[in-house]
């Protein structure tokens, strides 16, 4: 079960501001920049974000509702800062995968204790 909707909010308005920050260096964290669908406007909103097989895996941490999630998804792709490189996502898919395979083992422990199954898989624009 995602995280409650309040403290996405709440998160919105202090830790993501300061998580943005670290969030494009630190391993584990990636930075999202997405467009708005009404608004038109880039966002960005930190994730945690792995690489594995070619694939980039995002943990929907609030569920696949997220504003952000439906805005990659609408859009059909995104950018993303990871490690220091940006780069283009495409193909967007919401997948549900209770066995976290595709997370390293001590981040798959912490999405097991908090039930957070579901993930955003893209892949990079060549």
């Amino acid at each position: 079960m995602p995280f409650p909707r309040a403290l996405a909010r709440s998160n919105r308005v202090g830790l993501n501001r300061i998580i943005r920050h670290i969030a494009p260096w630190f391993p584990g964290l990636g930075l999202v920049l997405h467009v708005g669908r009404r608004s038109g406007r880039v966002y960005r909103t930190p994730v945690s974000l792995f690489t594995a097989d070619g694939h980039y895996t995002i943990a929907l941490t609030y569920g696949a509702g997220a504003d952000w999630v439906r805005n990659v998804l609408a859009e059909g792709g995104c950018r993303v800062v990871h490690r220091g490189k940006e780069v283009r996502l495409a193909e967007p898919r919401v997948v549900h995968d209770e066995t976290r395979a595709a997370i390293r083992p001590l981040e798959r422990f912490f999405l097991r204790l908090f039930c957070i199954a579901d993930f955003l898989v893209l892949d990079p624009v060549p």
